[in-house]
């Protein structure tokens, strides 16, 4: 049972203290899972972020349930840490609209809001720049980054038409 009590804890800290939505959890997502739980290495962390990535949901969701699943075995591990990275927001979030819907009019709440947005930015590149090292193998990496960057950013493709094309040219490439 330690093993469902650490996950349980370690995602309900992750769902508490990450703000931003998955992408900026994946720095503290990182630091437990393979820096303080050894769970994971990184390119195992970085193929996570990836299934993550291309299944339905919220990727801090995936993220919990695979490695829930992966780390205690099953189905179990997968739902106590799943419920762990959701039950503090779900929390935050009734207490918050409470407390929204009596000031959101406030200038005050307006510019805290217009301060959290820039650090939001900051932790997704944070996140980015941590998991380059292990994606980022060789040429054909960096012009498929490039590539999809392009394709995502500028011509406004759709990211699974994109995230497929990217599994064909590794096939191609690396196959």
């Amino acid at each position: 049972m330690g093993i469902i009590f650490d996950l349980f804890i370690t995602f309900f800290k992750i769902g508490a203290f990450s703000f931003g939505g998955g992408y900026a959890m994946l720095p503290l997502i990182q630091e437990e899972v393979i820096s303080n739980h050894a769970w994971l290495t990184t390119g195992e962390f970085l193929d996570i972020v990836a299934i993550a990535e291309m299944t339905p949901g919220p990727i801090a969701v995936n993220m919990a349930t695979f490695l829930g699943y992966q780390v205690a075995g099953g189905v179990l591990g997968a739902a106590i840490a799943t419920l762990g990275v959701i039950l503090p927001s779900f929390i935050v979030v009734l207490i918050l609209v409470q407390v929204f819907l009596k000031f959101q009019k406030s200038q005050t709440i307006q510019n805290a809001l217009k301060g959290i947005r820039p650090t939001i930015l900051a932790l997704i590149t944070s996140a980015a720049i941590l998991l380059v090292e292990e994606a980022i193998i060789d040429i054909f990496g960096i012009i498929i980054a490039l590539g999809v960057f392009y394709l995502v950013a500028y011509k406004k493709f759709n990211p699974i038409f994109v995230i497929i094309l990217s599994g064909m040219a590794g096939i191609i490439i690396y196959g």
